[in-house]
């Protein structure tokens, strides 16, 4: 994988340049991209022209970013995974790729995503074992950033297609706190929900990025973060997990122990599980408003696992969706009482190894984060021993303690590299 900081250090250095980034980047892609399918949109004749003129002297110092094909630019198609946009053209960029290169960032292309950023699967492949998704709508993102494709790729969570997908294809990935990021000029799907979020291949890359793009002191290379406090939960109310994911977490939970950090089991508030099962009202009755004139106009250009999506969300009253939407703020008060006795709080990542192609994963060990609005990270780390495939853990805050989550999960994934 191509590793962020580290090609930022050697681009200031004077080591390489943005240009000698890209082509290690393309060369990659040629080896690889015919079987992995990243890729919506790929220009490589704009990027080398882009890259010619980045100086290379500070932000994001030349670094090649995919975006998640529902995110807008104009200078390159938007397809929103569906045929519905084919050869779209966006009038502008979406901020989000504004702020990328005002800081010096070349965008690469559009990575794939699932139809609207809903179900119906990508065409990428796992690239640790083809006959597996790469899991979530951003699975492009995840995928190319797994394969080396890119140091950085923005993708989106509206239930799990951050953390999910870098569960699945082993990069690190933070979905941080909602709206900490812009996403205006992003395809929305459940407004409440949508969260945009970044993958590399390690926590300090996605910190580096982050930091870089949004101004926040975000990164957690060389600073002192002290010993945080981890409290452990399997989110008794999303059911169990598969046997890949327990292990994964009796790891990560051994890992801690070893490093000297405290690690704690914790009960999780009452109104958290009622909030998790609320998610699904928001995100249907979101989605059917969202995707309206889709629905009313080219009704015959949807998927029928889409089409079946927003009949059930037209089918939700606004008294349910209200109740929803209450449920969710009473759990979001009770999350702060959660963080003082921990720091953050580690759980499963996803329910297992990624599932066939035909499926995206499951989300639900994702969707009370994003409906919390906290911040939350994959820290890869662990492989089965059976399958060779990745499965990570997911580490979240309180909203707005981004730094500290990004901190606690670059020691985690530095505990658990001491035990490989």
């Amino acid at each position: 994988m191509m590793r962020a900081l580290d090609l930022a250090e050697a681009i200031e250095a004077g080591d390489l340049t943005p240009a000698t980034v890209l082509e290690l980047s393309l060369e990659a892609i040629e080896v690889r991209e015919a079987d992995i399918r990243a890729f919506a949109h790929l220009d490589p004749d704009r990027a080398r022209v882009m890259a010619r003129h980045i100086p290379g002297t500070d932000g994001l110092f030349g670094l090649p970013i995919g975006f998640k094909d529902i995110i807008d630019t104009a200078d390159l198609p938007t397809g929103y995974g569906s045929p519905i946009y084919a050869g779209h053209r966006p009038a502008a960029d979406a901020p989000i790729v504004v702020m990328c290169e005002a800081t010096q960032g070349l965008t690469l292309g559009k990575t794939a995503t699932t139809e609207m950023a809903y179900l119906n699967p990508a065409p990428t492949f796992n690239p640790h074992n083809p006959k597996h998704t790469p899991g979530g709508s951003s699975a492009g993102s995840a995928a190319g950033v797994a394969a080396g494709f890119m140091p950085l790729a923005f993708g989106t969570q509206t239930g799990g297609s951050v953390i999910r997908p870098a569960s699945f294809c082993g990069v690190a990935a933070m979905k941080p706190s909602y709206r900490l990021l812009p996403v205006q000029g992003v395809k929305p799907f459940a407004p409440l929900l949508d969260t945009l979020g970044l993958f590399g291949a390690r926590v300090v890359d996605v910190a580096f990025g982050l930091a870089a793009i949004s101004g926040r002191d975000l990164r957690v290379d060389g600073g002192d973060f002290g010993i945080p406090r981890f409290g452990v939960t399997r989110l008794p109310f999303a059911g169990e997990a598969e046997r890949e994911s327990e292990e994964a977490l009796a790891h990560a939970i051994a890992a801690l122990g070893t490093a000297g950090f405290p690690v704690a089991d914790i009960d999780l508030p009452a109104a958290f599980a009622d909030a998790h099962h609320a998610h699904k009202a928001i995100n249907d009755f979101e989605g059917a408003t969202s995707l309206l004139w889709e629905y009313t106009h080219r009704r015959d250009q949807l998927s029928p696992v889409l089409l079946q999506a927003i009949e059930a969300g037209r089918a939700i009253s606004i008294a349910e969706f209200d109740r929803s939407r209450s449920l969710a703020n009473r759990a979001r008060k009770a999350s702060h009482a959660l963080f003082d006795d921990v720091d953050v709080v580690l759980t499963f990542s996803a329910p297992g190894l990624a599932p066939g192609r035909e499926s995206t994963g499951d989300a639900r060990y994702n969707k009370l984060v994003t409906l919390l609005g906290l911040p939350a990270v994959n820290v890869p780390g662990w492989r089965d021993s059976v399958t060779n495939l990745p499965v990570g853990v997911q580490v979240f805050g309180a909203f707005g303690d981004d730094q500290r989550v990004l901190a606690a999960a670059a020691m985690l994934e530095a505990a658990l590299a001491k035990t490989a």
